[in-house]
């Protein structure tokens, strides 16, 4: 190999380093993000105990997940739930979820969750997927296993059996 050619390889190697850092998501928008950012640390916030959603990283989790789906309407159903909590929040409050403020976003989910029972729109049923994918994210994260469920990993268990007893 010529040093010339070893220079070539270094620059190429240097420009895709580049190029994949500047792609901060790999299937939302940058808009469609934020949304489901805050739509999870809505989910699950900060408290005293453990990070929220956004510090277990759960909306980079979906948004890697999504991106590695092989299942194109669930890519479809995702982007099309957004859209519609969107038009929703514009209905209600006359603007866009992220234009909005944090009261106005709380009397919106807080009106999807109270017919989440009876599904009957794309906004119920996508708040129920947006729910369980939270769930799921967090509980997957290292902030929502040891930090707030306490998992201690394999130990000893000492005292008396907890488990069932036939």
């Amino acid at each position: 190999m010529q040093r010339r050619d070893l220079i070539k390889l270094g620059a190429g190697a240097a420009l895709v380093v580049k190029n994949v850092q500047a792609q901060e998501h790999r299937f939302f928008t940058d808009a469609e993000f934020k949304m489901v950012d805050e739509l999870m640390e809505m989910m699950i916030p900060a408290d005293e105990k453990s990070g929220g959603a956004r510090a277990a990283k759960c909306a980079e989790y979906i948004d890697m997940r999504l991106a590695e789906a092989f299942d194109q309407e669930e890519r479809d159903r995702w982007r099309k739930g957004l859209q519609s909590m969107d038009a929703l929040s514009k209905q209600m409050h006359g603007a866009g979820f992220l234009e909005t403020t944090p009261a106005d976003q709380a009397a919106l989910l807080t009106r999807i969750a109270a017919n989440e029972k009876h599904p009957g729109t794309k906004e119920e049923e996508f708040f129920t997927t947006l729910k369980g994918s939270t769930i799921r994210a967090y509980y997957s994260s290292k902030i929502g296993i040891h930090d707030d469920l306490d998992y201690q990993g394999n130990v000893l268990q000492q005292g008396e059996y907890a488990g069932e007893l036939p």
